[in-house]
């Protein structure tokens, strides 16, 4: 069965809301022109939108309308509520209900072909869609459960787990087949059922400090299935969307993978954080470190040349990323030069602390990458590590034993005078000790990221 084609006005929209598409991403490469290119993005998909509403053919509009407003009321109010530290969970929630979309309309549309003879291609295209779509799905949900901590973050391991997954993965192949010998609707119904499982099977072994390549992975694959049910209603927007959408999931996943120096199946398959290994660090309690207060660092900062902001995930949980800004510029009134140092995986997501520190009005030369601000740490006075941990630990170089060995960091422990404003000696997110915290040259300044910064300010004004 062929779909009726489409007038040429509806494809002139649908090639321009394509090219804005297009445009929106390279508005996103960069957090000066994020915020256009978000809006250039949104206003080519409405087109699209409103464009589709005009095509002749459309039944149940009423339906469809219920369903737009329903999704609005909880789209809008969640992403303008959503903490930055939970922003992750929203991208794996929402990323997750475009899989199951991709997955329902295709199976939707086999099942209203399947009267009439269908080529093994658009079996084929189906196939694809519901497959990776409720794997992205199920994932998504698992993905968000684990960081939003209804779950452990641990990586979940049990018996014959190997095997379960391979028997899986062969009655998966099996449904496959089954479906393009008989174009049977009941068989997808039942892959669409194991893709499910599927996708739960495949996200348990992962620890949470490896979910946010996984999120960037299921977005990838959200895209790809959105492109497969595209080809199936033959619609260019559709193709082209999730075509851009999984190929930018992919590169983002790689580049994530190569920021945490470990190859991508070594995240996805080694139970990453299941066990921390003895000898990888020692309780705080035997060993001291120096402790400093507000007024001795207050000092240091101020009559410093340059000083190196490493913001982290405790940044964002304490909301201090306009208190940090309003340090910087105390420091920056006295003559200091101020950067902010920004790790490629800090935070729980790419791009988290550019987003978060945009937020506080940061100005953008300012932002410096870690490949950047790297080489000029050996002439930075000071480096003020807020919540971050892992991105500076010196086990990824030093300790071949460690989890995050081989995984680039920020140099901090180059500066002349290292300071450290921690809640606690707790561990970060990967589980292991941080020897720079026993460097002679770190100083710690324990307390919550924001008041602990808010003091800062004070004393350095009252210089």
């Amino acid at each position: 069965m062929t779909l009726p084609s489409i007038p040429t006005y509806a494809a002139v929209i649908y090639l321009i809301a394509a090219v804005c598409f297009i445009l929106a991403l390279k508005g996103l490469s960069s957090p000066k022109h994020a915020r256009a290119g978000n809006l250039l993005g949104a206003a080519g998909m409405l087109a699209a939108i409103i464009t589709t509403f005009t095509l002749h053919g459309i039944s149940n509009l009423w339906l469809i309308a219920v369903g737009m407003v329903v999704g609005v009321a909880i789209g809008v109010p969640a992403a303008r509520l959503v903490k930055m530290t939970a922003m992750p969970q929203m991208v794996a929630a929402f990323n997750g209900v475009g899989g199951a979309a991709a997955a329902v309309v295709a199976i939707t549309e086999f099942s209203r072909e399947a009267s009439h003879p269908i080529a093994i291609y658009r079996i084929v295209e189906v196939l694809f869609s519901v497959l990776v779509g409720s794997v992205s799905f199920s994932g998504s949900v698992l993905a968000f459960a684990k960081l939003q901590e209804w779950m452990t973050g641990r990586p979940i391991t049990y018996p014959a787990q190997q095997p379960i997954n391979a028997m899986v993965g062969a009655v998966l192949l099996a449904l496959i087949g089954a479906s393009i010998a008989t174009s049977s609707t009941l068989v997808v119904v039942l892959l669409l059922i194991i893709s499910l499982i599927f996708g739960v099977l495949f996200v348990l072994p992962i620890g949470g400090a490896d979910v946010p390549v996984l999120i960037s992975l299921l977005n990838s694959f959200t895209g790809l299935a959105v492109a497969a049910t595209g080809f199936v209603l033959q619609n260019t927007v559709l193709i082209v969307g999730g075509t851009l959408v999984g190929a930018s999931g992919a590169l983002l996943t790689q580049m994530m993978s190569q920021a945490m120096g470990r190859s991508l199946p070594n995240i996805l398959f080694s139970a990453f954080g299941s066990v921390v290994t003895a000898g990888q660090g020692v309780e705080a309690g035997d060993r001291s470190v120096r402790a400093g207060t507000p007024d001795d660092i207050a000092v240091l900062l101020a009559y410093s040349h340059k000083v190196a902001i490493v913001p982290g995930y405790g940044l964002a949980v304490a909301h201090a990323q306009h208190t940090a800004r309003e340090l910087a510029d105390a420091l920056i009134a006295r003559g200091v030069e101020v950067v902010y140092a920004i790790h490629p995986v800090a935070g729980r997501m790419p791009g988290h602390m550019n987003v978060l520190l945009a937020e506080a009005n940061v100005p953008y030369e300012q932002l410096k990458e870690m490949d950047e601000v790297n080489p000029e740490m050996p002439t930075t006075d000071v480096a003020l590590v807020v919540g971050a941990n892992d991105v500076v630990n010196p086990a990824a170089k030093n300790s071949p034993g460690s989890p995050i060995y081989g995984m680039p960091i920020i140099n901090v422990d180059q500066a002349h005078n290292i300071v450290f404003l921690k809640r606690s000696m707790r561990p970060g997110f990967a589980g292991i000790d941080n020897e720079l915290l026993y460097d002679p040259k770190t100083i710690m300044l324990f307390g919550d990221a924001k008041d602990t910064l808010t003091k800062l300010v004070d004393a350095v004004n009252k210089l």
